[in-house]
């Protein structure tokens, strides 16, 4: 896979904003939080977490019979240490979560991942290494996991649970404890290489893929068995890539979108103030869509899409001469919008700024087309028995048009050959994560199963799991289980059954 040409390219390093310069301060960005705290307390969901949680949940309703197992969740919950801020969502340290669900009964535990970066940082006191959208240069970095955060996804497979983050590795957590087990390396030619949060995992158990190196212009392309052996690495290059956080699976293809931005080199910027939005004006450039085969592991083919920013797919599937593949597009340069919280400020809440899509990929004319499903959303997920094969429902959170800023807090299953939702609103006060789809055993239909997700009840600092009847989400959770706390608002997780 060339892994050391991988790593040493001219702007490996300096891509990931790695390279010396002066350290930006962020006690300022600590001082602003803190003052936009004081007069919105919705804003506690963004506020630093210390040490660790555990506790049982009070049941509102009831647990379904049929629904046990654990529902892993993973998200940044360090954001401030020695009277600092960081200053993006992305750059908070890692902190597990782990809901228990057996006999209609839950208990919940968190605690920070022991990164190599956490560790220090907590002996010395202070922030020492670069993040996402933070420059520093206290210490140097030896490699990609020196700053690696665990922070955005929480994966079980295999019989083990994996922290992931994707500047570098994944790092194992106890499946029980959540105890830091350690860096994991699935072979010589993978170690500290980038290793996507998104892995797609197969009906058959196999898990496919990717490390993504910005301003390197290369996509590093990974299949892994079921039982954990590497089965296949592959390189492709991509000209002009940026951040890629995602990507899609179907039958056939690995499917990657290339937003519009221009990396440009700063000694004393950040990972994401060195991307520059290139999607407007008179020299736009569009979204493009990278099309590789699964069979060959090389690029079949690109195509083009307006200008947009992506976070996340919900799926793909080969339908004929064509693929098609669900994808969240925002307006403009989200990247930069997502960090402006951890100063206190929201983005403003308006229809245009996004929406749900479905693409059409025709091979044979070369052209892509889009198909608006829902309007502006995030966090989109199906069923995991349908991943990269037909499927025709996807769930989706929004904001409703109660809402001045954005705050997710409508939970949506949208038929993506109606376009129909089914939909429900939490009310004011509450902010919803996202939400997964639990199949139940032998589930005949997409809604034949749970919706199951996390919320948070800023009005009394709770943070409690909702389960909703995947065929009747209007109706509302059939159960909420309330820790006596609030627990760090996650990215990302999974639920694997007893």
């Amino acid at each position: 896979m060339q892994r050391r040409t991988f790593l040493t390219c001219a702007t490996s390093l300096a891509a990931l904003g790695l390279v010396p310069g002066s350290a930006m301060a962020d006690a300022a960005t600590f001082q602003r939080f803190q003052a936009a705290l004081k007069r919105d307390p919705t804003l506690a969901v963004y506020a630093n977490t210390v040490g660790q949680q555990s506790g049982a949940a009070r049941i509102v309703g009831r647990i379904p019979s049929d629904l046990n197992g654990v529902f892993f969740r993973n998200g940044p919950g360090r954001f401030e240490l020695g009277g600092e801020r960081h200053h993006h969502w992305f750059d908070g340290d890692g902190f597990a979560q782990r809901w228990q669900i057996a006999g209609g009964k839950v208990s919940h535990i968190g605690k920070f991942i022991d990164t190599e970066r956490f560790t220090e940082e907590n002996a010395a006191g202070k922030f020492l290494y670069p993040s996402f959208g933070t420059h520093l240069d206290r210490r140097g970095v030896r490699t990609n996991d020196t700053m690696n955060a665990a922070n955005t996804n929480l994966l079980p497979f295999n019989g083990r649970v994996y922290a992931l983050w994707e500047g570098g590795s994944a790092t194992e957590v106890d499946a029980q404890t959540l105890a830091t087990v350690g860096i994991k390396i699935w072979n010589e030619d993978m170690k500290s290489m980038p290793f996507s949060a998104h892995p797609k995992i197969d009906p058959d158990g196999g898990m496919w893929n990717f490390g993504a190196l910005p301003g390197g212009n290369r996509l590093a392309l990974y299949r892994i068995g079921a039982e954990g052996q590497v089965l296949k690495t592959a390189m492709v290059s991509v000209p002009q890539l940026a951040m890629v956080h995602d990507f899609v699976v179907s039958a056939n293809h690995l499917i990657f979108l290339i937003p519009p931005y221009d990396m440009i080199r700063a000694d004393d910027r950040s990972f994401a103030e060195q991307h520059h939005w290139a999607g407007s004006g008179a020299n736009a450039r569009p979204l493009r869509v990278v099309v590789v085969s699964k069979a060959t592991m090389e690029i079949r083919q690109t195509f083009e899409l307006p200008p947009h920013m992506v976070f996340h797919f919900g799926n793909a599937f080969d339908d004929g001469a064509t693929t098609r593949f669900d994808v969240v597009l925002h307006e403009g340069d989200a990247l930069a919008d997502v960090g402006r919280v951890m100063r206190g400020e929201r983005q403003k809440n308006s229809s245009d700024r996004g929406f749900a899509a479905q693409v059409t990929l025709d091979y044979a004319s070369g052209k892509a087309t889009t198909a608006r499903l829902f309007g502006a959303s995030e966090f989109p997920r199906v069923m995991p028995q349908v991943v990269s094969s037909r499927h025709r429902q996807l769930a989706l959170l929004s904001s409703s048009s109660r809402n001045t800023e954005i705050l997710l807090d409508t939970v949506n299953l949208v038929g993506t050959d109606t376009g129909k939702a089914d939909s429900y609103r939490f009310d004011a006060g509450w902010q919803v994560e996202e939400h997964v789809l639990v199949p139940r055993a032998g589930a005949r239909s997409e809604t034949d199963g749970y919706l199951v997700g996390v919320a948070q009840d800023t009005r009394r600092g709770h943070t409690v799991m909702t389960v909703f009847d995947a065929a009747r989400v209007k109706a509302g959770p059939v159960a909420l289980a309330r820790l006596p706390y609030r627990a760090p608002h996650c990215f990302h997780g999974n639920f694997l059954a007893a």
